[in-house]
């Protein structure tokens, strides 16, 4: 039997309560009641065939109605004659639906947070009539995120660091772990001119408000021992922050990336080249360093979808780089290595070329295999020797 069942009922409100339908006009949105529910009821010919069945849901429906409204139609059967059968289903009022679907409570804890945000930062109310299950998922946070804006309008660009932030029972871990939410909160209630709208995300959230960050840092090889920037006989491992990197002067011609830090450990030496141990999808710290513009930069990242779409970034920034050992011959080279990418990337790649959009396109198509990669710590070292032989023998010849 399809026909409407107050199960059903209760589930048209979950799915209102899930889009936060519910609960938005307690913050002064829109109200949608009296809200007419779907009712499926039984055909006339069902009426007929099966009127026992007809009667028995047409009193579960009236049992069950306590929280919703039955409208009806008598139907002139030319059998059964005169019946009264629901023609529509309405709820009259928020109260019925919370009563309906056991939100009652949850309602009363939302209606709190309203009444603590009309008290104390009234501009936002439009946020909790757009996101009124994110901030019931807050409801015990709420006093903390409150004092956290009202420092911030009270220092607007602050210019220290979250970990010196001075506020009763808060501390930098609960900040940096909200600042998704104080974001979205901050943009609405303070001044335009304090906030810094080219920083975006979670990761510039410290200079979107104006507080100082930890230094971006680089990790880098020089590779050509004759310019090693220290007079030592160790291996050229070095760490400095984006500004130091930016300001770098060297007769650097190749510069090469690889997301494996035993990979950057080995890369062998090559003249007038370095390696820097690369940050998956975060490349804003070469961003500054002008002078790789001037560089053959290559990437080597895994043969696997992601991999070619952190090259994709890369080239955002950097157009003529280089894949290194991200190639179909190489792929199949390493077979018996081949794993599993439990995520792969789906969306088109623009950057690339025609020979590698055709390997990512084969990867995300599992026409190789199923979710198939290779791990670029997986490939002969021998291999990527003989790589970089040929790339000097060519370089050589421009």
């Amino acid at each position: 039997m399809s026909w409407t069942t107050t199960a059903d009922l209760k589930a048209q409100l979950q799915k209102l309560w899930d889009k936060g339908n519910l609960l938005a006009g307690l913050a002064g949105g829109p109200s949608i009641f009296p809200k007419r529910l779907r009712l499926k009821g039984p055909t006339s010919t069902e009426l007929a065939e099966r009127f026992d069945d007809v009667r028995s849901w047409i009193a579960r429906l009236d049992r069950e109605a306590q929280h919703y409204r039955i409208e009806w139609r008598t139907v002139n059967h030319r059998l059964l004659g005169l019946n009264d059968v629901p023609k529509e289903i309405w709820i009259d009022s928020l109260a019925n639906a919370l009563r309906l679907i056991g939100k009652c409570r949850d309602a009363e804890r939302f209606a709190t947070i309203v009444a603590l945000i009309a008290e104390r930062q009234p501009q936002l109310t439009p946020w909790l009539q757009k996101r009124p299950l994110r901030a019931l998922e807050l409801a015990d946070e709420w006093p903390l995120l409150l004092s956290i804006i009202a420092w911030q309008q009270h220092h607007p660009r602050p210019g220290i660091y979250l970990r010196q932030v001075d506020i009763p029972g808060v501390h930098s871990k609960f900040i940096e772990g909200h600042r998704a939410v104080l974001a979205e909160l901050f943009d609405l209630v303070l001044p335009q001119e304090t906030i810094d709208t080219t920083a975006r995300g979670v990761t510039g959230f410290c200079q979107r408000y104006g507080f100082r960050d930890k230094p971006l840092r680089l990790r880098f090889r020089l590779l050509d021992p004759d310019f090693a920037l220290f007079a030592s006989k160790t291996d050229q491992d070095i760490t400095v922050t984006m500004a130091i990197f930016a300001r770098l002067d060297l007769p650097i011609k190749r510069v090469f990336i690889t997301e494996n830090e035993i990979n950057f450990l080995a890369f062998p030496k090559l003249p007038h080249s370095m390696v820097i141990f690369g940050a998956g999808y975060g490349f804003e710290v070469l961003t500054a360093a002008k002078w790789l513009q001037n560089c053959n930069i290559y990437y080597w990242g895994d043969i696997d979808t992601h991999g070619f779409a952190i090259l994709d970034q890369l080239r955002a920034n950097f157009p003529k780089t280089i894949s290194l050992l991200m190639d179909r011959q190489t792929l199949l080279k390493h077979q018996i290595y081949w794993g599993v990418e439990t995520t792969p990337e789906r969306r088109d790649l623009a950057r690339l070329n025609s020979v590698e959009f055709k390997l990512y396109d084969d990867l995300r198509q599992n026409l190789l295999g199923d979710k198939l990669r290779l791990e670029q710590e997986r490939i002969g070292f021998d291999w990527l020797e003989r790589e970089l032989d040929m790339l000097c023998k060519n370089t050589a010849k421009l």
